[in-house]
């Protein structure tokens, strides 16, 4: 599981946009968004630069607060 930090998440279509871009990854199993707090938690075995330069490439530039 990876966390990361996307600060310009604001709605529900930046929602849907990085739930899209990060489900359209292989090893991605689940993607949950908080957006109060402007985190997301991805299931899976992606690497999570992986799931930075996902996010990066649609606008989102994101940084990893945890792996597990």
């Amino acid at each position: 599981m990876t966390k990361l930090s996307v600060p310009d998440m604001s709605c529900g279509h930046c929602k849907a946009s990085v739930t899209d871009a990060l489900s359209a990854l292989p090893a991605v199993r689940d993607v949950t968004v908080d957006l109060t707090a402007r985190e997301v938690t991805v299931a899976g075995t992606a690497a999570p630069d992986a799931l930075v330069a996902a996010l990066s490439e649609i606008g989102f530039p994101a940084r990893i607060i945890a792996t597990t």
